[in-house]
């Protein structure tokens, strides 16, 4: 107990020697009820992302400062990546043309089962046991564009051929700076370029304030969890479009930290207070910070190397398959190899631009989902340490914007286990994703988690939300 103490004030006070201000226009952001009241869990078609947009929450000065010439964008990145989706998809299956399909259609128009990978097709169906989260009806619209936020664009640009990996394909971490470090993945090894594209993704600006509601259902459909949690998201390296640019601060450039999330449980009244923080560091050699507040017993546990294989309360995923996929890659623990599988268009759900994506009471169902053809990368990741709890992950990660769609693990015995899904909302003002909607399934237990995520940039989160001080303060 001494040691934890101890742990506790040094890390308090490292975090409050080191803070550095952030320039806020004060702590605006949306709360649980101005959530619900714009979008009910359930059977609600209206358009969150237009009625609660960021032009309406962020301050004006700050909203300006993230929004930039769309025209730029679009250039810009097209100059980068080499191509525009638009321009390379519609060879597979063009029989299926842009509009509205109901589930009856997919045995009409082989073209379906040609274009969706074998998850995707599988969920094109009524609701029904064991998991939730089929669709029955979609709507195909035209391929679009997607790019990047300016910054990013002029960084990539500014670091293109900067980034370098080592004679085994691992990044060697003091070379890359900021931006998309591989923007056209090619050679030997392609597949980690792809990779390492996602580790060091852009969601929204570097600031992020999330509130996520998650609820579980056994494998006859019924609802077994129901949980509010609010998450305060900070980028440590890397940063380009909110100050201070660069590392964040001192602390986080002598530690290597690269990024900070704190993630606060406010339902079931069990886990109420119960606060998870994760810090990931850019060394290999350096294990990710895991630690959890446990508001009970008011006290704090630090989680060892291992842990992160651990499950996550209430949800089907460990902490390892946060936001997908964000288990460090290195040659000393875990180590995978790596194979692009795939590269080819699909049929996947449209970037969402207005929120009006919503889940059925009925059959538990995904309803108004909008599809388009995307290019997409199939990447196989083989454990080789047999002592990890998945065997080998298949990802399905977008070409254009590295963002990864569907991931699918395998225990050791080849067993599908666990998956997790995502559709983005996307912000064409400001070239910004976050994560909007999200299924994860477990095909042991065979349950599934479906969630609801809204999130925007919040340039007033400083070091101290992220640090042991907020968390004991929150949990109380």
């Amino acid at each position: 107990m001494t040691n934890l103490k101890s742990l506790v004030t040094v890390l308090i006070l490292c975090s409050l020697a080191t803070a550095v201000p952030v320039s806020h226009a004060g702590e605006y952001k949306v709360g649980f009820e101005q959530f619900e009241k714009a979008k009910a869990f359930y059977n609600d078609p209206r358009p969150v992302l237009q009625d609660l947009s960021w032009d309406k929450i962020l301050p004006p000065d700050v909203y300006a400062g993230l929004t930039y010439d769309v025209q730029a964008m679009q250039d810009g990145w097209a100059e980068l990546t080499g191509f525009r989706s638009p321009e390379i998809v519609g060879r597979i299956a063009p029989e299926i043309k842009p509009g509205k399909y109901t589930h009856q259609d997919r045995e009409k128009h082989p073209g379906f089962k040609e274009l969706m990978w074998p998850s995707m097709f599988a969920r094109f169906r009524p609701g029904s046991p064991p998991h939730c989260g089929n669709f029955t009806e979609i709507e195909v619209v035209p391929t679009r564009q997607y790019y990047m936020s300016l910054p990013v664009i002029e960084t990539t640009k500014k670091n293109l051929g900067q980034s370098k990996l080592d004679d085994q394909g691992y990044l060697l971490e003091e070379t890359y700076r900021a931006g998309i470090p591989f923007p056209r993945p090619s050679g030997t090894f392609k597949a980690r370029q792809i990779i390492y594209n996602w580790m060091k993704r852009y969601f929204a600006p570097e600031n992020v304030y999330s509130l996520i509601h998650y609820k579980g259902y056994t494998k006859d459909l019924k609802e077994d969890f129901n949980s509010k949690a609010v998450i305060w998201n900070l980028r440590l390296h890397g940063r380009v479009s909110m100050p201070p640019y660069g590392w964040f601060d001192t602390r986080a450039r002598k530690r290597g930290e690269i990024s900070s999330v704190s993630y606060c449980n406010l339902s079931p009244r069990d886990l109420y207070g119960n606060i998870i923080n994760m810090t990931l560091f850019r060394g290999w050699e350096d294990h990710d910070q895991l630690l959890l507040y446990i508001a009970q017993l008011r006290r704090i546990r630090k989680l060892s190397g291992t842990d992160t294989q651990d499950i996550v309360a209430g949800q089907d995923m460990i902490y390892d398959d946060y936001e997908g996929f964000s288990q460090k890659i290195t040659p000393y623990r875990n180590p995978y190899t790596f194979e692009l599988i795939g590269e080819r268009e699909y049929l996947v759900p449209a970037y969402s631009v207005d929120g009006s994506e919503y889940f059925s009471r009925e059959g538990l169902e995904w309803k108004n989902l909008k599809f388009e053809r995307r290019p997409c990368y199939v990447l196989l990741l083989t454990q080789l340490d047999r002592s990890y709890v998945y065997g080998k992950r298949v990802i399905y990660i977008d070409k254009e914007t590295f963002k990864l769609i569907e991931i699918l693990n395998y225990d050791q015995q080849g067993r599908l286990y666990r998956g997790a899904f995502a559709v983005h909302a996307w912000y064409p003002q400001s070239g910004s994703y976050v994560i909007y909607q999200g299924l994860e399934t477990d095909h042991l237990d065979q349950h599934s988690t479906w969630a609801m995520i809204f999130g925007h940039p919040a340039d007033w989160i400083t070091r101290d939300h992220v640090s042991m001080r907020h968390m004991i303060k929150k949990g109380k």
